[in-house]
């Protein structure tokens, strides 16, 4: 039931990225597409769709993968490696950059908007029931 409150308090300060898409791109030089960080979960391109390419646990692609490079927590481009020196960027589809996806506190660039903190916090019980949490988390 806390976690449930915690995420709801989270969600009150969401409705600015929510006409915003936010898109991942990881790799050493950032240019591998990971997904939609904020689409919906039958979009084929969101992070929350678990029976697609970035957002199911079995894709390479996906940092929901945690024998993944990129949802490993030992991997050098994943978020949750607290120091990975290539942490996903999240830009919107003009290019505008909001910041490092990253567990990495001291990270000077790291994404601090409500959606990237749930993340950071709830990534290890997100990876196991992704379209449960996009529920708790945008409905």
């Amino acid at each position: 039931m806390r976690i449930i409150f915690t995420v709801l308090f989270f969600l009150l300060s969401l409705t600015p990225y929510a006409q915003t898409s936010l898109q991942l791109f990881g790799g050493e030089d950032h240019k591998i597409y990971l997904g939609c960080l904020n689409c919906d979960d039958v979009e084929s391109n969101s992070i929350w769709n678990d029976v697609g390419t970035y957002g199911s646990d079995v894709s390479s692609l996906s940092i929901w993968n945690d024998v993944g490079e990129y949802g490993s927590d030992v991997s050098n481009v994943s978020p949750w490696n607290d120091v990975a020196s290539y942490p996903p960027v999240i830009v919107d589809k003009e290019g505008n950059f909001y910041g490092y996806l990253t567990v990495n506190e001291a990270h000077e660039k790291r994404a601090e908007f409500s959606l990237a903190l749930t993340l950071y916090r709830y990534h290890d019980l997100i990876k196991n029931k992704v379209s449960e949490w996009y529920s708790k988390i945008f409905n």
